[in-house]
């Protein structure tokens, strides 16, 4: 498994991903941490199946002990099926995810974790010297839902939105947009169900201040990238089955 920071400037920002030796019907998928001070917290740490490989990779970056604190943006398997393996590698550990979900999430095996629910308008998850926001994202795709902004690294973790379904081999972040938005416009169009909370979620989502919009699955986006993913995505109409 692949892993670069994205920043690291005070605290860090580390993407884990494109796994050249997962199964090949398992969908690629971005896994983040952010370590501040001697705390790290996993954002959307991934299925069961690429637990192990995830695992070595964090390692060469903290200790296991110092994970503190765990993320799930939503319920999908690629998300936080690995749940029960990381209560027993970090069971003193914390999970922020949607209240939604709790009941359903403690179905990957985890029982004893304690969960943090977010509420629907969001809130903060505190690592000491940074305050994450979380921002709402329901219904893109999941009912509910939750995004990472990190306000001095200017990063925005989008889970879902934003992704393109591409080969492990595949650059970390867009180097074309024109090019990549045909990796996009199916996923989108079709996983995202609403365009009332596409637009929503736009009207938040520009009055952030971004240089690094980071999906969960595919490639970054940064700089005036970002802008253009915007444009594009609010021009796009959504809810649309393609046969």
């Amino acid at each position: 498994m692949k892993s670069i920071k994205i920043y690291d400037q005070g605290h860090q920002w580390v993407v884990f991903g494109r796994d050249p030796d997962k199964p090949e019907k398992i969908i690629d998928t971005n896994q983040y941490m952010v370590k501040v001070g001697d705390r790290a917290l996993l954002l959307d740490p991934g299925g069961s199946e690429i637990f192990a490989p995830m695992l070595t990779a964090i390692l060469e970056y903290v200790r296991v002990e110092q994970i503190t604190d765990l993320f799930a943006s939503h319920q999908d398997p690629d998300i936080i099926s690995s749940l029960g393996l990381w209560e027993e590698a970090v069971p003193n550990s914390r999970l922020h995810t949607p209240w939604l979900w709790e009941g359903f999430l403690r179905h990957f095996g985890s029982q004893e974790i304690e969960f943090i629910p977010i509420a629907d308008e969001g809130g903060v998850i505190d690592m000491g010297a940074i305050k994450l926001q979380l921002i709402p994202a329901h219904y893109l795709h999941s009912s509910g839902n939750f995004h990472v902004y990190d306000p001095v690294a200017k990063i925005l973790m989008s889970g879902d939105v934003g992704a393109a379904l591409e080969a492990p081999e595949s650059p970390m972040f867009v180097e074309d947009f024109g090019e990549h938005i045909g990796k996009m416009k199916m996923f989108h169009q079709r996983w995202m169900p609403s365009n009332r909370a596409k637009q929503d979620w736009i009207e938040r989502v520009r009055k952030l201040d971004i240089e690094i919009m980071a999906p969960q699955h595919g490639r970054m986006f940064k700089g005036d990238d970002v802008g253009r993913f915007l444009d594009w995505f609010e021009a796009l109409e959504v809810g649309v089955a393609i046969p």
